[in-house]
């Protein structure tokens, strides 16, 4: 199966997360790419209508591709827990939202009452990033990260979930971790390894 291959040099960021933007311009930056988020192009956000997060990536991607005229790579990642069946999973944010903004400490707190009596502590991470270009063309790509959650939460570096969660093989959380800790290990990781492999060039030098 071939793959699109994404040309430059502007690429639209479908989020209004600052912490999304961050880290994926980081992720990108190898490659050149001027990356401008959906945010401050003033677009609006699409619904996400999927229950699953490569579907509702691809309609974040496609809806941000068609209204700037430019390629966009959108990113639909959650967090879930095995003795919840998954959840909150595609609906992470979900979970967080008040009348005043996202509030993640009592979304952490939500999972902590709902899953504290179980013995399976494990966890993990979904992304889901999808490209797509302003003629409807999309490649999509799934990364995780597994591990288990905690209570209290640790960490004030990252976001959403981050504070409670242990990946495999570690003893930090991803809270606790330096960015580049994390960057080498996450979801987001995983998911673009997959996509810098199938649609970005090859890095020269």
């Amino acid at each position: 199966m071939s793959h699109r291959l994404l040309e430059g040099p502007k690429l639209v960021l479908a989020t209004h997360n600052a912490g999304k933007v961050r880290e994926v311009a980081e992720l990108l930056a190898p490659w050149g790419f001027e990356v401008v988020s959906a945010g401050s192009l003033g677009l609006p956000e699409p619904a996400e209508t999927e229950e699953s997060f490569l579907g509702n990536a691809r309609i974040k991607a496609l809806a941000a591709a068609t209204a700037a005229g430019l390629p966009a790579l959108a990113d639909d990642s959650g967090f879930s827990v095995a003795a919840l069946d998954g959840a909150p999973g595609v609906r992470t944010a979900d979970w967080a939202e008040t009348p005043n903004g996202r509030d993640y400490a009592m979304a952490m707190g939500k999972v902590e009452r709902l899953a504290r009596h179980a013995s399976d502590k494990r966890a993990w991470f979904s992304c889901a990033l999808v490209l797509a270009w302003p003629d409807g063309h999309t490649e999509g790509f799934l990364g995780e990260a597994h591990g288990s959650w905690i209570w209290p939460p640790r960490g004030a570096n990252g976001f959403g979930y981050d504070p409670m969660f242990v990946p495999d093989g570690h003893a930090e959380t991803f809270g606790e971790m330096t960015p580049a800790s994390k960057h080498a290990i996450s979801h987001r990781a995983a998911a673009f390894a997959q996509l810098a492999a199938a649609c970005l060039p090859v890095r020269r030098g």
